[in-house]
């Protein structure tokens, strides 16, 4: 299995998770700014968010104001 890396362009805002450094065969966007790759197996190898700052801030604060409550 690989090590999982992340690259971020601020520039872009753009977070890259790469799972496995197979080649890549499609991709599907899952929801609105994220998008999967996948290989020949449909196993994800990667996941592409834009939007990544806004994406993980109202992610995070979404999930503390779930707590609190």
């Amino acid at each position: 299995m690989n090590t999982p890396r992340l690259s971020y362009s601020e520039n872009e805002d753009v977070l890259h998770i790469v799972i496995s450094d197979a080649h890549e065969a499609g991709s599907v966007e899952v929801s609105p700014n994220i998008t999967t790759e996948l290989d020949e197996q449909g196993a994800i190898i990667g996941i592409e968010i834009l939007k990544a700052s806004t994406f993980l801030r109202d992610s995070i604060l979404e999930t503390v104001q779930g707590g609190l409550l």
